[in-house]
């Protein structure tokens, strides 16, 4: 099953589930109707539920999951009947994670109600101390996302972030994309007559040279990985066994491997991106090397541990 499939499926058996608990039973063919099912998907999901649960896997650690004749039935496990307590980090890391996507512009409206809740309890006096900042997306996205569609060739003047040093370049940009909480734009650099990604908010000026150029056919996945460029910044990273899936997901250097330890050099256009993948892995990951990134790792930590009150009702 391909990955896209699987997804789907995912989503549409997380949706069916509390729709069902709520109710208590509903009818077939309005589950089929609501959700898109055939009898025989509705049939395999309402399968991979029943041995849904807790390792024990007794009475009371799986999910129920059945037709009873025209009636879906799903009883949830005694667990999922309680509402879990998040740590404080799950809700911290939860609480950064809707903020960034808020802030790259594709957020709903369910998902900021959640997120303002969230907030409330959370950090009710937060200031800028842990704001997930997003750049504006008003400042050169526009501009850089419609010459890249239209083929034009632009000039920015851009400061690197690791060596601070300011240049002048030509750039021909095949996309522009956000992650990691910041809007970057990806193309050819003709001042290196190489590919580069820029982040958008080290451009100071920008404007159309008046060129246009044609962009290559095998353009790299936006968001997902990047050529390193002279002002990336590197870090050297040790990678504990439920680390390993950066291998996988990451452009990296490979240093060392014991296939259950293995030691990185990783890449990014700034250290903020480090520092926050190093948060994300904990105790999985060690930094063994990068100033920058220990930097900001330790700028990172003192504003959560700052902001940290949260209490056991959490």
């Amino acid at each position: 099953m391909s990955s896209n499939r699987t997804a789907d499926r995912l989503n549409r058996i997380l949706a069916l589930i509390p729709y069902v608990l709520e109710q208590g039973v509903v009818d077939v063919e309005e589950v089929i109707d609501r959700f898109g099912y055939t009898r025989n998907q509705l049939l395999k999901d309402l399968n991979t539920v029943f041995v849904c649960g807790l390792p024990g896997y007794g009475p009371g650690d799986l999910m129920e999951a059945y037709l009873d004749e025209d009636e879906v039935v799903i009883d949830a496990a005694d667990y999922f009947k309680r509402a879990p307590r998040l740590t404080s980090t799950e809700a911290l890391g939860l609480l950064a994670a809707g903020l960034t996507v808020i802030g790259a512009g594709q957020g709903t409206p369910a998902l900021e109600s959640a997120v303002s809740k969230l907030m409330a309890k959370v950090m009710p006096d937060a200031d800028p101390a842990i704001t997930v900042d997003v750049v504006d997306p008003t400042e050169h996205v526009a501009e850089l996302k419609s010459a890249a569609a239209d083929g034009r060739v632009v000039r920015i003047t851009y400061t690197s972030v690791g060596k601070e040093q300011t240049t002048v370049r030509e750039v021909e940009p095949w996309t522009v994309f956000h992650t990691m909480g910041r809007w970057y734009v990806a193309g050819y650099c003709r001042m290196v007559e190489e590919q580069r990604t820029f982040r958008l908010d080290r451009i100071r000026e920008l404007e159309e040279t008046g060129e246009t150029f044609t962009p290559p056919e095998d353009r790299p996945e936006p968001g997902v990985g990047y050529s390193p460029s002279d002002g990336d910044v590197a870090a050297v990273i040790e990678l504990g066994p439920n680390a390993r899936w950066v291998l996988e997901y990451y452009p990296v250097e490979v240093l060392s491997d014991d296939g259950e330890t293995a030691r990185i050099r990783f890449w990014a256009p700034d250290p903020e991106v480090t520092a926050r993948l190093l948060v994300r892995l904990g105790s999985s990951a060690r930094l063994v090397d990068g100033p920058e990134v220990a930097q900001r790792l330790r700028e990172l930590g003192e504003a959560l541990l700052s902001r940290h009150r949260l209490g056991p009702e959490t």
